[in-house]
């Protein structure tokens, strides 16, 4: 894959959204095959997949292009501005306790799935999961741990801090990108499925449903001709918002750094609380947050949701490219620790969401809310409704704070099974 034909970011970012463009030409397609083909798979599951596809035939690769981190540092705070512009926050509380219960179903399913996973297939294939000193397997999962319940900086924090040999480092990384983008295409699946989900959990949607129809009911009445004038304050708002949020994550980030001991010893549990992306994502939400108390909130009607939704459909295509089937076969071993691993977080959500009878907006936002991160959770929750983008936001937060602790927790007990 050293010789791609395609590196340059802006060829790149032009094929995701020739892919783009071709999903929602066709899906538009009222009648024929296409009607048939979307009927059954979902537009942004296509959004996500055909990224994947390039990448997995060696046309783009997200490992030699800078368009995943732009858009993460770019669209991403824009699009979290202008979805959270007209949020009714009175109507999140009263979504109730099961959000909160999904989320921390899933980060026990990840606790205790990364043990069971190496006891599992340390039945057939006891070297897959052994190793001794730095190259212990636990030590490396330690890492996928810490990605999975919060971020890439709580993966970072477990890399120091179980000091896991860095020469092997890539193969974690590869199971993690992975098996998480593989589970992200399931829930992405299951969102064109949710009626039926929901049907079958006995969910009581009613919470999610007042909160979308009273969001939907202020835009139809704020609807207008979206002017160039428009279009403008909401460049405005967007981006100014994203520099400050960048500004003020930086800025903050620092003072914690340098103040707590806590925060800047990357062996501590808190580290994770060092990560500037972390505090840019809370900050774009807060500024957000902020504006919905203001007159701001009336150019829901210029189409702010709408636009903050086509940033994150380039999210999704960015996140789909880092999809490479084609390794896989690669480490087939750490494959299927890595499958059974997420296998027992996803059953552990169902039965947990069958108990409770929560919806599955609640279990596939705690999900990615956990394997995600900031970055694919309000991507998720948005996918239902932009009315919603904030739940995934503020569960996300969650994550970057109970992360390094919680992957703490699941290493200790991945070194116990991996001696048993």
């Amino acid at each position: 894959m050293d010789q791609l034909p395609f590196t340059d970011d802006t060829v790149i970012f032009g094929l995701l959204c020739l892919c783009l463009g071709f999903v929602f030409y066709t899906s538009s397609i009222k009648t024929g095959f296409w009607t048939k083909f979307y009927g059954v798979v979902p537009t942004v599951l296509m959004c996500y997949l055909l990224p994947g596809i390039l990448a997995s035939f060696g046309i783009i690769s997200a490992e030699q292009s800078n368009v995943d981190e732009t858009a993460s540092n770019f669209l991403l705070p824009a699009a979290l501005i202008l979805m959270t512009l007209s949020i009714d926050l009175k109507a999140i509380i009263n979504l109730g306790s099961k959000a909160l219960i999904m989320f921390f179903t899933g980060t026990v399913g990840i606790i205790i799935g990364g043990p069971l996973a190496i006891l599992i297939v340390s039945i057939f294939s006891p070297d897959t999961v052994g190793g001794v000193g730095i190259d212990a397997v636990w030590r490396g999962l330690a890492t996928i741990a810490g990605s999975w319940i919060g971020g890439s900086a709580n993966q970072i924090a477990m890399l120091e801090i179980f000091e896991f040999n860095e020469s092997k480092y890539s193969g974690m990384v590869l199971v993690d990108i992975i098996m998480a983008n593989l589970w992200l295409g399931f829930l992405l699946f299951g969102v064109g499925k949710t009626k039926r989900i929901d049907t079958w959990l006995k969910a009581d949607t009613s919470s999610i449903e007042q909160l979308k129809q009273k969001v939907s009911t202020y835009t139809q009445k704020i609807a207008r001709v979206t002017s160039l004038s428009d279009l403008m304050m909401l460049l405005f708002y967007a981006f100014v918002g994203v520099g400050l949020a960048h500004f003020l994550g930086q800025y903050f980030t620092e003072f914690l750094v340098n103040n707590f001991e806590i925060v800047r010893d990357k062996e501590k549990i808190f580290s994770s609380l060092g990560s500037p992306f972390l505090w840019m994502v809370v900050f774009a939400t807060i500024i957000g947050i902020g504006l919905s108390f203001t007159k701001a909130k009336n150019y829901e009607g210029a189409g702010a949701s709408k636009i903050g939704g086509m940033l994150v459909y380039v999210l999704v295509a960015t996140v789909g490219m880092k999809m490479d089937l084609s390794r896989i076969a690669e480490n087939p071993g750490l494959i299927i620790v890595g499958f059974v691993w997420i296998t027992i977080h996803a059953g552990l959500l169902i039965l947990v969401a069958k108990l409770i009878k929560a919806p599955y907006f609640f279990l596939a936002v705690g999900s990615q809310a956990n394997v995600g991160g900031a970055a694919s959770a309000p991507v998720v929750a948005a996918e239902f409704h932009p009315s919603l983008t904030s739940v995934g936001i503020l569960l996300a937060v969650f994550g970057y704070v109970v992360g390094t602790a919680g992957a703490y927790i699941c290493a200790l007990l991945m070194e116990v099974a991996s001696k048993v």
